[in-house]
């Protein structure tokens, strides 16, 4: 596939193909998400943000697998360095139990692995005095491993926001405040409080300032005399620099200070959330970086190519065993690709393209008065479009798939838009036509 001329290319959406495929498939699964019946073909010709699926229809893909694939389809940055590596197996050894070189030294070995991964992770991190890293599976896992930690150190209670999304797991669950069919039914751990995540000024005026001369409802329910809570009791607070599921809403400034302030006050340790806005995906290597607010714990996962809880050496117990997981660093072909990704962000200067493409999409979007759109929004190549009702951005959704562009949905009626880190100013170009005669087409 030429990239620098590839184009979306739609017969019929799905196709006969794809409907059969996902016949097949669910033959076997159990009910999960499955946005549309889009089935790619990894066979078949694919680069960057295009890919082919199997009725031979090239797609474009601006979802990046939600965030997933953060250099798109078989990017030669990754490749390259790839095919030099001949496959073993096993690929997966149990990595809490056994170590794994790629040759020698380990500071600099031929064929990278889990060891050069934390490395990078804590080189990346280092300027919040992070030292440490557990590596496991998923983003959830990253939770709940960062919540362990922290209710390790003490306390029973936490701090989580409305709009949230931190995972599926039990733990992580009881974290969520984005949608109900994610938790109900399950049980929870107990003592999390929810609440607002203001990202407008009206919302930061209504919602988080109370009556107390500049006191917020954290602040309110810790305050030594007219608190609730007291602030020993409290473990952590946990929250997404920038929120996905929540509508990939940016916190306002003042809710941020607040934060800022609440930490240095209480001592309430900060759970920085970066599986969907971390890894270069807002413009920074991390989401947190625009904040003026510094984390005591990160959680990375999906463009990291495994699950991540990273934080300083004394906020992880001594006691051996404690964490463990069986795959959490013994997945060797994934710290590779990992550390394949971290290096080509850093090499070819990612970040300074997410920011300039992600202004030039931003730009586009906003300039273009899309009709029923009632809200542009985001960071770096992390952005969202708002629409009126929840029915018209489910039918964007599916009038960009039929034209061969790849969205998804987020929040209750918002389109969340993320192509891949090294997108070129002609792919969003691209990209924002087809989305826009979308939008037009349902109007």
């Amino acid at each position: 596939m030429d990239r620098e001329a590839a184009e979306p290319t739609v017969e019929e959406m799905p196709g006969k193909r794809a409907e059969e495929w996902a016949d097949y498939h669910h033959q076997f699964s159990a009910p999960s998400t499955y946005v549309y019946d889009f089935v790619w073909d990894f066979t078949e010709d694919a680069e960057g943000p295009f890919c082919t699926d199997v009725d031979g229809n090239v797609l474009l893909d601006f979802t990046s697998h939600v965030a997933s694939a953060p250099l798109g389809y078989n990017n030669p940055k990754v490749m390259e360095k790839f095919d030099e590596f001949g496959l073993i197996d096993p690929t997966k050894i149990a990595g809490q139990d056994f170590y794994a070189a790629g040759g020698w030294p380990p500071e600099e070995p031929e064929f990278p692995g889990p060891t050069q991964l934390m490395e990078r992770i804590t080189d990346l991190t280092s300027h919040y005095d992070m030292d440490t890293v557990f590596l496991s599976n998923s983003g959830a896992e990253a939770v709940e491993n960062a919540i362990k930690i922290c209710y390790a150190q003490g306390g029973h209670r936490a701090f989580t926001f409305d709009g949230a999304f931190h995972g599926r797991t039990l733990g992580a669950l009881s974290l969520n405040r984005s949608k109900r069919n994610h938790r109900k039914g399950y049980p929870e751990v107990g003592g999390v409080m929810s609440v607002p995540y203001p990202a407008t000024d009206e919302e930061y005026e209504r919602a988080w300032l109370t009556d107390g001369p500049g006191g917020n409802v954290v602040a309110d329910k810790l305050h030594a005399e007219r608190g609730v809570v007291d602030p020993a009791e409290v473990a952590y607070l946990i929250l997404e620099p920038v929120q996905g599921e929540g509508g990939y809403r940016v916190p306002h400034e003042g809710f941020v200070a607040d934060l800022a302030a609440i930490r240095e006050e209480f001592g309430v340790r900060i759970i920085a959330d970066e599986i969907q806005s971390g890894l270069g995906r807002t413009g920074e290597m991390w989401g947190v970086d625009h904040l003026d607010l510094e984390p005591d714990v990160i959680t990375s996962a999906k463009g990291l190519r495994a699950g991540a809880t990273v934080a300083n050496r004394d906020l992880f117990p001594d006691e051996k065993a404690r964490l463990s997981s069986t795959w959490g660093a013994g997945k060797i072909v994934d710290a590779m690709q990992g550390v394949f990704t971290v290096d080509a962000i850093e090499e070819y200067d990612l970040l300074d393209n997410v920011t300039e493409r992600g202004r030039q999409l931003r730009e586009l979007l906003e300039d273009a008065d899309l009709p029923n759109a009632v809200d542009v929004r985001g960071r770096g190549l992390m952005l969202a479009v708002e629409f009126d009702t929840k029915e018209r951005r489910e039918a964007v959704v599916e009038a960009a798939l039929k034209r061969g562009l790849l969205v998804l949905g987020c929040g209750y009626k918002t389109v969340r838009i993320l192509p891949p880190l090294d997108v070129t100013e002609r792919e969003i170009e691209l990209g924002f036509d087809v989305f826009r005669e979308s939008v037009e087409a349902v109007a």
